[in-house]
């Protein structure tokens, strides 16, 4: 039930708990106190909007590839990536290279500009940019009962 009401929400995060609860099955009390279980126990993390980056200028994105030179571990590189507002998402990777940051920028010379900085970072070695020429679609909400049919994790128990 609980993954019901996790995929219901991640379509539309201002969905009334009476809608929700009218689509899996239960009573407006009961999503909303399955709703705050699900916070309490961070499940959900945060109800967020999701803006086209397109129409607010942000057109031009880019997966940068950051290796650690050795000098300072890598847990101090982090926040200062997190500084960075151009860099939307940070993940730590296996492989080549120790990041992969999402980046987006008005234009590929913002992106250089980006690049520049994230080089002057005491830490980094180097970094490979592949540039996204189109997106076919991100920022996907999770689905949980199609993730892991018969085996969806039940957050609150029941």
């Amino acid at each position: 039930m609980d993954a019901r009401i996790i995929s219901a929400l991640g379509e539309d995060g201002r969905r009334s708990y009476a809608d929700v609860g009218a689509e899996v099955g239960l009573s407006t009390a009961a999503v909303h106190e399955r709703v705050k279980k699900l916070l309490d126990k961070g499940v959900i993390r945060r109800f967020s909007i999701s803006v086209d980056p397109d129409r607010v200028g942000l057109s031009f994105t880019a997966f940068v590839a950051i290796r650690n030179d050795g000098g300072i571990h890598c847990r101090e590189v982090a926040p200062r990536l997190r500084a960075m507002p151009e860099v939307q998402e940070l993940h730590s990777v296996a492989g080549e290279y120790d990041f992969l940051a999402k980046i987006r920028t008005t234009h590929a010379r913002a992106l250089e500009d980006v690049i520049y900085q994230i080089k002057a970072i005491e830490g980094v070695a180097r970094t490979t940019s592949t540039v996204v020429l189109s997106t076919a679609f991100e920022d996907r909400p999770l689905d949980l009962g199609k993730l892991q049919p018969g085996k969806t994790p039940t957050p609150t128990g029941t």
